[in-house]
């Protein structure tokens, strides 16, 4: 994978603008994970949710074969932006950050469990 810069506006917040997949990659496509533990409960805050989200989301990847080091993209649907700052200190906790993977965020009037803030999906590329 390579990771590409524009001479545009830089990439802030530990993201990349672009990532290029290497011919011959096989894509992993993830379903969003939410912050539901085994037992069906919601941790509070944004900093629990995020690292429970990020841990099943490699559980996700990781049954797929993937790791965190394959991710080339990630998307973010929060329920509001005002904790950005807990979301990113544990995104960095799971992903390469000299090397981060594209990403989109866009806030949503609501997720389909009442209390949970944070969902999340990744795109990773492994050998084929």
């Amino acid at each position: 994978m390579a990771i590409i810069d524009f001479p545009g506006p830089p990439a802030v917040n530990g993201y990349s603008h672009a990532a290029v997949v290497a011919p011959g990659s096989r894509l992993i496509h993830t379903s969003g994970q939410v912050a539901i533990d085994a037992h069906g409960d919601i941790p509070d805050g944004w900093e629990e949710q995020t690292r429970l989200v990020f841990r099943n989301l490699g559980d996700v990847l990781a049954s797929a074969g993937a790791g965190w080091a394959d991710v080339v993209k990630l998307t973010y649907f929060v329920t509001a932006t005002t904790d950005l700052v807990s979301v990113r200190k544990v995104r960095d906790e799971f992903v390469d950050v000299t090397r981060p993977p594209a990403s989109s965020l866009v806030q949503v009037a609501g997720l389909f469990r009442p209390g949970l803030l944070i969902e999340v999906e990744a795109v990773a590329a492994v050998a084929a």
